[in-house]
């Protein structure tokens, strides 16, 4: 009766440590996922919204600014997504106070709020800045 107990407890360890090792191996199959950013508003609290007309458009660009260089003031219409590749950016909203992101940090830029990115640190800036648009709605607006 003891050796029946003591195999149906090592079959059963055999069974756990097979299909944790078969869970294990099929887990290094998986691509590796770092979610960057997970959010409904803006680096300002907004709600994101779209533009509610209008085929849908996506443009990518990568923003490149020399230490102590500016974008100059302008807004979005449009949802932008921005992931620091490099260097920092300092984001002056006037009375709505500055954001800084630095290399690695990703955001989503305010809407429809006047704004001048700055590059605040010490390397050339780099900024993936992905709009989820509508083609009838332009990226940037400048005074």
């Amino acid at each position: 009766m003891r050796t029946l107990l003591h195999a149906k407890r090592l079959c059963a360890a055999v069974l756990i440590a097979g299909a944790v090792f078969q869970g294990a191996a099929a887990a290094e199959d998986q691509p590796k996922v770092e979610t960057l950013l997970d959010t409904e508003t803006t680096n300002l609290g907004q709600p994101i919204r779209y533009p509610g007309d209008g085929a849908a458009r996506i443009t990518a660009v990568i923003v490149t600014l020399a230490p102590g260089e500016e974008t100059g003031r302008h807004r979005h219409p449009v949802p932008l997504y921005g992931q620091v590749l490099s260097g920092q950016v300092t984001i002056d909203y006037g009375e709505q106070g500055s954001r800084t992101y630095r290399a690695g940090e990703a955001f989503m830029e305010a809407l429809d709020t006047w704004h001048n990115g700055r590059n605040s640190g010490a390397e050339t800036l780099r900024i993936l800045a992905v709009f989820i648009g509508a083609a009838e709605h332009p990226n940037v607006v400048r005074p």
